[in-house]
């Protein structure tokens, strides 16, 4: 059986309880100091945005670098169905490359030319390179974000499945990159880390 907290989605792992736990954590932490308060539809995309950069992130430097080859597929459990999941790093490059997707239909911004497909580019090895890549990735969902106002949230824009409201294309790649983070969070767990969220939490 896959580990407790654990679901497949679509062929890959999808969070369970434990990304609900680890959110939850993180939450309250959070609560510990008071952000400034949101007052615009760009103050509360660019916070969105913050919140993810900051989780998938810590989850990437948490993670040791001879373990972003890391698949459950190695792990051998009998019954379980993880032949196809990505690898640690590609979760993180395939995250990076749908931000670029989705945030620079808003920004207006080209494509980086070394992203040739979803799981982002190949050359990239590194933890360093990768967590670069997010990096900057995440940049442009903040240049994404300041662009929304009252009067254009709702104008269409061109997206994958034909024209989508400004306002969702960008929360959309946040909700993406959740999606992904709880997988990265049972890809830790499943090493004997405890995401940084968690740490010190009940």
């Amino acid at each position: 059986m896959p580990a407790r907290g654990v679901g497949l989605c679509c062929g890959r792992i999808c969070p369970g309880r434990s990304q609900a736990r680890d959110a939850g954590a993180h939450a309250r932490r959070a609560g510990a100091a008071t952000p400034p308060p949101i007052t615009s539809l760009s103050a509360l995309a660019d916070r969105q945005v913050s919140q993810y950069e900051k989780n998938v992130l810590d989850v990437a430097e948490a993670m040791p670098e001879d373990k972003y080859n890391f698949t459950p597929a190695s792990l051998n459990i009998p019954g379980a169905a993880y032949k196809d999941v990505r690898t640690f790093a590609t979760l993180l490059k395939h995250t990076g490359a749908a931000n670029f997707f989705f945030w620079s239909r808003v920004t207006g911004e080209k494509l980086p030319e070394n992203i040739k497909g979803s799981n982002g580019p190949e050359e990239l090895k590194t933890k360093a390179e990768i967590i670069q890549f997010l990096k900057d990735s995440f940049a442009v969902g903040h240049r994404a974000a300041k662009t929304i106002t009252p009067e254009n949230a709702m104008d269409q824009l061109p997206s994958f499945r034909g024209n989508q409201p400004r306002l969702m294309i960008v929360s959309g790649a946040v909700i993406h990159a959740a999606d992904e983070y709880g997988q990265m969070v049972e890809y830790l767990r499943m090493n004997g880390i405890v995401p940084p969220a968690s740490r010190g939490s009940m």
